[in-house]
């Protein structure tokens, strides 16, 4: 996927000022897909105007410079669709606290400990912020399948990292006994 699919992706929910597609993909419905920098956002929806896919305004703001309010055609919902009907990459995952748990010969006890409570406590927050869309909004079916695979996602490391943990604080010579 790329910056201008997400682009006419967030505006398929409705007008946005770039500022408010970037705080929807960093914060956001969006937040779970790609990154994207201002750097990138922009351009893309110079490049989606230009093209007719996005239609843009000016609105007023009280002593500071107009904001571009921008919002997806009919030719863009046709182009988001098409660029969307399309069998996804592999999803690509990458992680610290992954690299630092491979790594952990080099760490002690203690660290891998609180390593390991930030990312329960990471995950846990994801969970809630899950679980606090399902209560705001009368979510679509997209919507849903999204929110039911990351609970499904975030609930099946959470229990590992509780065993991981429970591990990690049994006393050294049951371990060793192992």
């Amino acid at each position: 996927m790329n910056v201008r699919t997400l682009c006419l992706g967030v505006l398929s929910t409705g007008e946005a000022s770039g500022y408010e597609i970037k705080k929807d993909i960093e914060e956001g419905l969006f937040s779970h897909f790609i990154e994207a920098s201002f750097g990138s956002i922009y351009p893309a929806l110079t490049q989606l105007a230009g093209e007719g896919l996005v239609t843009v305004r000016a609105e007023e703001q009280s002593g500071k410079p107009d904001k571009k309010v921008y919002a997806i055609t009919e030719a863009g919902r046709v182009a988001l669709a098409k660029s969307i009907a399309v069998t996804p990459a592999r999803d690509k995952y990458k992680s610290e606290f992954l690299f630092q748990m491979l790594l952990q010969q080099y760490i002690n006890r203690d660290v891998m400990i609180a390593a390991v409570d930030k990312q329960l406590a990471d995950l846990n927050q994801d969970l809630a912020r899950i679980a606090e869309c399902r209560c705001s909004e009368q979510p679509h079916a997209g919507a849903r399948f999204v929110a039911d695979y990351g609970e499904a996602v975030l609930t099946a490391a959470v229990n590992v990292l509780k065993e991981k943990k429970a591990e990690l604080l049994r006393p050294a010579t049951a371990q060793a006994a192992e």
